[in-house]
């Protein structure tokens, strides 16, 4: 059945998503991907693909920008069409001195100045953790890569707030932080309550302490290929 920001029939998704941010991203990792590719939704410009990589069955879809967004698709997508795997394949700004603009951060869980997670359990502080599955499936594929880094990451709501503490981010590097992105922590958070799996797999593509070295738009389109296979192997383990 069609949910308000889907309108896929039963069975148009495969078990496993690919979630990128961006619609455009989607199609073109869709078109790289997948073979016999087919757009099964495209409600309000986010579409969706189902097709085959390797002979095996996976889809690709867009989740916007942010966790109210994310987790809106998240949600529809394991409660009414029983996918069973989701896999975040989008960018992060690098906070930690280990990572460096064009690496990766497979992320184990990640903490949030969000409430969302919050409001599942009243009087809990909800982890928002990656699936065990999901995250070794990725790490053994990452064995023999270098620029791979397995660790935390921070979903914040606001990506532009004058009123930040100028040393928050050095704050959560000094706790093993390793990126801050938008929507990790939102996936988890649905990816536990339907009792599903999820990951989030990022390329480092900005550096909040010298923007010099931020990607272009044009590089955060095509400079995904490493995290885009980790994910792709995670999402069919």
């Amino acid at each position: 059945m069609a949910t308000p920001h889907i309108c896929a029939a039963p069975g148009d998704f495969a078990p496993a998503v690919l979630m990128p941010g961006d619609p455009r991203r989607a199609a073109r990792i869709a078109g790289q991907l997948l073979d016999d590719a087919v757009m099964v939704t495209d409600v309000r410009g986010i579409q969706g693909f189902t097709g085959t990589h390797r002979g095996k069955p996976l889809s690709v879809m867009a989740s916007g920008m942010g966790m109210p967004s994310m987790t809106i698709y998240a949600t529809e997508l394991f409660h009414y069409y029983g996918v069973q795997r989701l896999i975040r394949v989008g960018t992060c700004g690098g906070i930690s001195p280990k990572v460096q603009v064009g690496d990766v951060i497979i992320a184990l869980g990640a903490h949030t100045d969000s409430n969302m997670n919050q409001q599942r359990i009243p009087g809990i502080n909800f982890s928002a953790v990656a699936s065990f599955e999901l995250a070794r499936a990725a790490i053994d594929a990452a064995a023999d890569m270098d620029e791979v880094h397995i660790g935390m990451v921070t979903s914040h709501d606001h990506f532009h707030l004058p009123s930040w503490d100028p040393l928050r981010n050095e704050r959560l590097a000094a706790h093993g932080v390793l990126g801050v992105e938008m929507e990790a922590a939102g996936l988890f958070g649905a990816a536990a309550e339907f009792d599903a799996q999820a990951l989030a797999v990022l390329t480092v593509s900005d550096d909040p302490n010298d923007p010099s070295k931020n990607m272009t738009a044009e590089q955060r389109e095509t400079c995904f290929q490493k995290a885009l296979g980790l994910a792709t192997a995670a999402a069919l383990s």
